[in-house]
């Protein structure tokens, strides 16, 4: 295998679990640590990963993925996560999904559910949710984001303001060790605040690869949340933070 095939295939591993190590790599590919720290220290010279001691990361930015391929970014986890999640949302509940593939990926699981009222500024979603005839589907409004369908801003916030949602269901870009949800985009935070402060309950849906991510805008602290629905157990830290906070942390195959 040559060196730059070699690079392929390691960023497509870090896209896929967030992260790589020295070790797994050498092992995976049949090469010695010191090739493997050499390819990591000209991927990181590319703004391609970041180091890390062990291994590397993908990098933190001010500017999201491609939705697309955050589609298809750790998707057995986001459909673990999302089988999950939607068992626990009751028939006849009124429930919010925001933007995100996670809470695309929830939208599907609630297609035999009967007698919701979702609401939705996701474009996604509400498309989803158009062939689930025993359920009543509301679009927010708001200003179109093209690159993931979302509706964002002034009159998306307004309209989430006219609710008080069973539960609802968010995403987040990443997600700080010291529990603050992070995203990117300042209108859609504020569009996800909306969402909080208008539930009952509200539950965040987060592979574990948002743990190895940065985003420059903070939506919230998870101890703002009901729950977190994750493939991975979380850092001690940040899981003893939930404990303390009483934010359930529940774990998905």
């Amino acid at each position: 295998m040559t060196q730059n095939f070699r690079h392929a295939d390691i960023l497509n591993i870090a896209q896929k679990e967030g992260k790589v190590t020295v070790d797994d790599l050498a092992d995976r590919f049949g090469v010695t640590l010191q090739t493997i720290r050499r390819d990591l220290t000209e991927l990181a010279a590319d703004r391609k990963l970041e180091r890390v001691h062990g291994g590397a990361v993908l990098p933190s930015g001010t500017t999201n993925i491609e939705y697309d391929e955050r589609r298809r970014l750790n998707a057995d986890a986001k459909t673990s996560i999302a089988r999950a999640c939607a068992a626990r949302i009751d028939d006849g509940s009124s429930v919010f999904l925001n933007i995100g593939t996670t809470t695309e990926a929830v939208a599907q699981h609630l297609l035999d559910h009967r007698n919701l009222m979702v609401v939705t500024n996701n474009m996604n979603v509400a498309s989803i949710m158009g062939h689930n005839a025993n359920s009543r589907t509301i679009v927010t409004g708001g200003a179109l984001r093209r690159s993931d369908g979302g509706l964002i801003g002034h009159v998306a916030v307004e309209t989430i303001r006219q609710f008080k949602f069973d539960i609802s269901v968010i995403g987040c870009s990443a997600l700080d060790v010291s529990g603050d949800l992070l995203d990117f985009d300042v209108e859609e935070v504020s569009v996800s605040r909306a969402i909080i402060a208008q539930s009952r309950k509200c539950y965040l849906v987060a592979d574990h690869s948002k743990l190895s991510r940065s985003a420059p805008v903070r939506i919230a602290a998870l101890h703002s949340l009901t729950g977190v629905f994750t493939d991975a157990p979380f850092p001690p830290v940040l899981a003893q933070r939930c404990a303390d906070w009483g934010v359930e942390v529940i774990l998905t195959d």
